[in-house]
């Protein structure tokens, strides 16, 4: 079994930046990637950015250039560095990580860019 633990989120101007964290505990899969996904109301979830062990990354066009995706594989954290924040980013963002056949989530942290 799989814990995943996130952290950072919370209210920000439009303009501002945050961090998201997420720590995986437990059954550790070495070969797994690890990402972000977020959910508007009333919105399908969507892919944030997700990168592999290995560093691979992918991103979503809405994002890019204004989130860095990064992970430590040693402290088995991912984090998300949220900058330029619009309010269409506002939404639930929850990690996953994901394996050959497995995905895991957290349970979501809640991002709202507001003035």
């Amino acid at each position: 079994q799989v814990q995943l633990m996130e952290s950072g989120g919370g209210l920000v101007q439009p303009g501002g930046s945050l961090r998201l964290s997420c720590v995986a505990s437990g059954n550790i899969v070495r070969i797994s990637t690890m990402g972000w996904y977020r959910q508007a109301p009333e919105k399908e979830r969507e892919l944030v950015a997700h990168i592999t062990w290995g560093g691979t990354i992918k991103c979503a066009d809405s994002v890019k250039g204004r989130f860095t995706i990064s992970r430590d594989n040693a402290k088995n954290t991912v984090y998300l560095q949220m900058n330029s924040l619009k309010a269409e980013d506002t939404a639930v963002y929850y990690c996953n990580l994901a394996g050959i056949g497995i995905a895991y989530w957290g349970q979501g942290t809640q991002v709202t860019v507001s003035s």
